[in-house]
């Protein structure tokens, strides 16, 4: 439906217009409602409008290749989006989705020309989000982490993880087979009664000591378990990232040898319109063939 020439009042870029002018571009506006939830629009969606927030907040981002959500921007009252695919006419670069209940102001090309005519300081806001949005994105870019299996890991570990690890890594040690031998030979000769004065607590078999080192096994067995399903999970981690970069790899290679085939598509018609000019044929010539003599 057309815009509310009072709601324009409240848009920063409408200021400078007066009364007649704002109801002349309102009556060429659309407005527009989203709710909470609802896609403005999505990445790869053809372009040809900018929107400009009237109440309610709209958040601008892309999904990288891990599925992970890359915010740019959360346009808030009198912030507006959507302005890349409208001047250049491409698709959509990234998406736009209502956090909460949204009102804004459609304006599409058009529209666009006629605020410019009426308000030229308008066209200078709009180059200046353009920049800005470009400086984000590459700061973003440069400055985004990827995190390594061992840190996607690390991220969920809880202290009982913890523990299992300690354990798990201790009972791999040389020195936890030392002191278990220590604890057995000093066990065995406080109750094989040699000792004068001693008195056997665990004679033989050494009940006390066989429970207890069972128990000690269930225990260890359960701890080295817990480390050994953290080790695959890394691994799985590890194997996603590998397939990641490959993909990309491949993906660069592909881009590549388009690029490639670009080029050499267009370095033979340059040769092609080259030897036109110069009048030389591109035909291989063929001799002709003289017929024995009889």
């Amino acid at each position: 439906m057309p815009a509310d020439a009072s709601l324009l009042a409240t848009v920063p870029w409408f200021e400078r217009l007066d009364d007649e002018e704002r109801s002349l571009l309102a009556a060429h506006l659309d407005e527009v409602e989203f709710s909470q939830g609802q896609y403005v629009f999505k990445r790869g969606d053809p372009g040809g409008a900018i929107f400009i927030v009237a109440a309610g907040e709209v958040e601008i981002f892309i999904e990288d290749t891990t599925g992970q959500r890359v915010v740019f921007e959360t346009a808030k009252a009198n912030d507006f989006f959507g302005e890349l695919s409208l001047l250049d006419g491409d698709p959509r670069s990234a998406s736009a989705q209502a956090v909460a209940a949204t009102k804004a102001v459609r304006i599409d090309r058009q529209d666009l020309e006629l605020l410019f005519t009426k308000h030229p300081h308008a066209a200078m806001d709009v180059m200046g989000a353009i920049g800005r949005r470009l400086r984000e994105a590459d700061r973003l870019i440069g400055s985004r982490p990827v995190a390594s299996p061992n840190q996607a890991v690390e991220e969920r570990l809880t202290t009982v993880m913890r523990i299992a690890d300690v354990a798990a890594d201790f009972s791999g040690r040389f020195s936890f087979l030392l002191v278990h031998a220590l604890w057995f030979a000093v066990w065995i000769v406080l109750n094989v009664g040699v000792l004068p004065g001693v008195e056997p607590y665990d004679p033989f078999p050494f009940g006390l000591l066989t429970m207890i080192v069972s128990l000690e096994a269930i225990f260890l067995s359960c701890m080295v378990l817990i480390s050994q399903n953290r080790q695959a999970a890394k691994e799985r981690i590890r194997s996603d990232a590998e397939y990641e970069a490959n993909m990309r790899a491949g993906l660069e290679v592909t881009h590549l040898h388009t690029k490639v085939d670009t080029l050499y598509e267009q370095v033979g018609q340059r040769l092609a319109a080259i030897e036109k000019a110069l009048g030389v044929s591109t035909k291989p010539t063929v001799n002709p063939v003289t017929p024995p003599k009889s």
